[in-house]
């Protein structure tokens, strides 16, 4: 049975409950009475968390408890049995029996817990905290219950730092359980821890991650992020209002309204603020029935927070009567009494303002804050010693011993200390020590905060550290642009370092920034800045500005003054300044003179030393009557300067009216210039246009000289061609007749191919027709024409044989022979055909004149034939002879009729 038993208990870790289940059962059968197999068998039945199967085990536990009623581990299980029904009495007896009836601290630890959360549920905190605390010394790590109720007892003691650490160690055995996470993410939210604050976000955003829909962490985490990300609160708060409207389907209670007022108040969104503080005032009155102490409480802070908006509004009037009405209801609300006096040391009211404090103290004589506004009432009036007071008595009370601003204010004591002249170094030494210490005793406790940190820097510059006080200024700069001191005291170094223009550059944009130009202590550092860079008329013109803001300042005055001094002593040492210049100068050093005299007199003694007024009026009296000297000097500069400026001005005008006379001169010799070129333009366009007239004439004339000549050759052609006709022998006369030897190749014009020719009768009996083939050739003379008739009349006496011509004539016709040629290897082509159209429209049998003409030595035996196939031979097919070359070989080509082309020329 014992082997069964261990084998259950092992497939229980494992996770096989029905095998576990089967070795209880085994172990059960094999020892009916064993207790520990009832006890399997009956938890296992209790985690299938069916009413049949809880009945059942309970039924198990009952018959283990018959057997053995002194077995821990049975009176254990009963007492958890029981407090589920609410037994409390069973239970807190069952656990302590199974306490006393074992040695096992982990049985021991189990029934502690059962003792502890039974007294919990009762209201006995005291018993609870202690059971669950002796439960949570005897627990194995692995048992985290009697840790979670131990939690819960420390949160209810008010100590969230043990707490914490006990939700950490359950955090620590379940990653993921929701409600610790919860409970930490909310115990950190109030920790005035940074590291713990950014805890509570990390925990709560992660609550609000797994379950969207849980409206206290969102709830949570906006006011966390409250503190350091008011638009991410903001945006939690409305998650929050969203899931109450649409999934809750409640109202919106009244705190939330009045926390998102405040946020959209700290935004500086007045009209969203204002909405919802009067929801919240609505939803107060309208839940007032359920519990009016409650809600009253909550309608006098949204009150408040109404009048806290009139206030930023200002709209004096109204915040007033709020605070005054919250005071009639409740007299000892004390914010409501430093409000009222914060408002009248805002008008300048210090003694009204001081009452009020005073009030407030009367309620609560500790009261830091009351204490912290008088002490600044006193720093205001520069009463150091009372202010002093007021801080130290704020640090010797229990709950404020280290208060950073009480800290914070006694530094800035002591260092306002050191900005008057101590003659005695070792107390001046004493006092910078102090302000350091008190500094330094603030980052200690608050390593983040910057008015410190410029604090320090401000000591460190006190002692000569100039260099090291400028970067602590600058780190201080950079973690944070709002703090107007800190711009203020890096434009100080920069003017101890002599870097004026920066330091003027920074001055501004504090004014601008924060000041919109209506501080007038700061509009003096930027006019000591300037008259420290040499930059007087600015400077006077600061302080001009600064006096239409407090004009019955007298220490603004009193530099008007000075200002006003130098700038005129400035002027009058210049050798070079005019008339104008020393007038105002001494314009200047007379006003300076009686502001000086008046402050003598009528000045503030606390502010400054009158006597100094006094002397400096002495020193404004004797330059002016050295102005007098200054005054002629200019003056006669002045007409020297005018006297020269008038010759200056003649000799311009001297010059100008001669270059405007050259220029008139210049724009007249364009003129002409230009006049000239367009007359030669056009006696050139006019030339051009007669030459062009006389061209055209001359080619009428040539072409009426050509037509001429054309008339002529045509009529001499014509005479020639008669005189041929009467010269040719008939048809039979040509079949039996013999050719001549000399008769020359004859070819259409224009065409390589060889025409036949014929042998013409006797030469000398022919008319030989020279002809040029162009227009050149028109142009011969006589006496070549003539030449050439004597030797065509020589060819043809030489070239009277006729046995050749005969037998040429006798037989059948040749065929004729492409590509004739003379004997120098050059073909004879004609260079025009000439044809009368008259002639061969008279005549039926019209003959084609044809015309092959040479030159030269090589041409003289070449003859002119002109031959006339007859319609007859045509029809017979027969081809006309051809004259044959002396020395080159005969070629016959088909005769071909020329047409009628007329004059080349043409």
């Amino acid at each position: 049975a014992g082997v069964r038993m261990a084998m259950g208990l092992c497939f229980a870790r494992l996770g096989h409950t029905k095998k576990s289940k089967l070795a209880f059962e085994c172990a059960r059968q094999l020892d009916p009475r064993n207790v520990a197999a009832l006890v399997g068998l009956s938890i296992l039945e209790f985690n299938s968390k069916e009413a049949e199967s809880i009945k059942t085990g309970v039924q198990l536990l009952s018959r283990a408890y018959s057997i053995d009623a002194s077995n821990p581990m049975v009176l254990n299980h009963l007492a958890n049995h029981f407090f589920f029904k609410k037994d409390y009495t069973k239970v807190q007896h069952l656990a302590m029996h199974a306490f006393h009836n074992t040695e096992n601290e982990y049985m021991q630890a189990e029934s502690c817990y059962q003792l502890a959360r039974s007294f919990h549920v009762q209201g006995d905190f005291d018993q609870a905290f202690q059971y669950y605390y002796q439960s949570a010394q005897f627990a194995s790590p692995g048992f985290i219950l009697p840790q979670f109720g131990l939690g819960q007892m420390y949160i209810g003691r008010k100590d969230p730092e043990n707490a914490a650490a006990c939700f950490e160690k359950v955090l620590k055995a379940q990653p993921h359980n929701y409600e610790t996470v919860k409970i930490l993410g909310s115990l950190y939210a109030s920790s005035s821890n940074p590291h713990k604050k950014d805890l509570a976000k990390t925990y709560l955003r992660k609550v609000t991650d797994q379950f969207p829909d849980d409206v206290e962490a969102w709830i949570e985490l906006a006011g966390v992020l409250e503190q350091c990300d008011i638009p991410a609160s903001l945006q939690a708060y409305q998650t929050a209002v969203k899931i109450l409207q649409n999934k809750v389907k409640v109202d919106i209670p009244p705190e939330i309204h009045n926390n998102i007022a405040s946020c959209w108040f700290r935004l500086e969104r007045y009209a969203e603020s204002k909405q919802h503080y009067e929801l919240a005032l609505q939803r107060a009155r309208q839940e007032r029935k359920q519990d009016e102490a409650y809600y009253s409480a909550i309608s006098v802070t949204t009150t408040y927070n109404m009048a806290r908006l009139h206030e930023a509004l200002h709209e004096h009037d109204k915040a007033e009567s709020l605070y005054k009405n919250i005071l009639r209801e409740h007299p000892s609300y004390v914010d409501c009494y430093l409000r009222l006096g914060c408002m009248a040391r805002n008008r300048e009211q210090i003694f009204e303002a001081s009452d009020w404090f005073q009030e407030a103290l009367h309620i609560n004589q500790d009261h830091p804050d009351a204490w912290t506004l008088i002490g600044n009432l006193h720093m205001v009036k520069q009463e150091w010693g009372p202010a002093q007071k007021k801080f130290e008595r704020i640090l010797k009370q229990p709950g404020t011993g280290h208060d950073s601003y009480a800290l914070l204010a006694l530094g800035n004591i002591w260092l306002q200390t050191l900005h008057h002249p101590i003659p005695d170094k070792e107390k001046e030494k004493r006092h910078q020590d102090r302000a350091f210490s008190l500094y330094k005793q603030v980052l200690r406790a608050d390593p983040k905060n910057i008015f410190a940190a410029n604090g320090i820097g401000a000591v460190l510059a006190q002692k000569g550290y100039t260099r090291e006080a400028r970067d602590i200024t600058a780190q201080v700069r950079e973690a944070t642009a709002d703090v107007p001191d800190v711009w203020l005291n890096l434009a100080h170094l920069y003017v101890e370092q002599n870097q004026y223009t920066s330091a003027i550059q920074m001055y501004e944009n504090a004014l601008v920034k924060f000041y919109n130009w209506h501080n007038t202590e700061v509009m003096l550092y930027l006019a000591r800045a300037y008259s420290k860079a040499g930059k007087l008329e600015q400077c006077r013109h600061v302080l001009a500005k600064a006096r239409h803001i407090a004009p019955h300042d007298h220490v603004l005055l009193f530099n008007i003054a000075l200002v006003m001094q130098r700038y005129a002593t400035s002027l009058l040492k210049e050798m070079k300044c005019g008339l104008k210049q020393v007038t105002r100068a001494v314009q200047e050093l007379e006003t300076a003179q009686k502001y000086f005299t008046h402050l003598s007199k009528h000045g503030d003694k606390t502010k400054f030393d009158l006597q100094h007024a006094h002397a400096e009026a002495k020193v404004c009296v004797d330059l002016l009557s050295q102005a007098q000297h200054h005054e002629a000097r200019a003056r006669k500069q002045d007409e020297e300067e005018r006297a020269w400026r008038v010759k200056q001005e003649e000799e311009r005008e001297l010059l100008r009216r001669k270059h405007l006379e050259e220029e008139a001169e210049k724009a007249r010799l364009r003129m002409e210039e230009a006049q000239h070129k367009e007359e030669e333009r056009e006696l050139l366009r006019r030339k051009h246009l007669e030459e062009e007239a006389e061209k055209a004439r001359l080619r009428m004339e040539e072409a009426q000289h050509k037509e001429e000549q054309r008339q002529q050759f045509v009529e001499r052609t014509k005479r020639l061609l008669e005189f041929s006709e009467e010269a040719l022998p008939s048809k039979e006369q040509r079949k039996s007749g013999r050719k001549s030897k000399h008769s020359g190749e004859i070819y259409s014009g224009g065409e390589e191919e060889s025409a036949p020719k014929k042998r013409a009768g006797k030469a000398a009996k022919s008319s030989d027709i020279v002809e040029s083939s162009s227009s050149a050739d028109e142009d011969a003379t006589e006496g070549e024409v003539e030449a050439k008739k004597q030797a065509r009349k020589r060819r043809a006496h030489t070239g009277d044989g006729g046995s050749a011509k005969k037998k040429r004539t006798s037989g059948k016709p040749r065929k004729p022979r492409q590509g004739k040629r003379t004997k120098k290897g050059k073909r004879i082509v004609s260079k025009a055909n000439l044809s009368s159209s008259s002639e061969s429209s008279e005549e039926g049998n019209a003959e084609n004149l044809v015309i092959a003409t040479g030159s030269g030595s090589e041409r003289q035996n070449e003859e002119e034939v002109i031959s006339t196939p007859s319609e007859s031979d045509e029809s017979k097919g027969q081809a006309p002879s051809a004259a044959e070359g002396s020395e080159d070989e005969q070629a016959r080509s088909p005769a071909r009729d020329s047409p009628d082309t007329g004059d080349d020329n043409e």
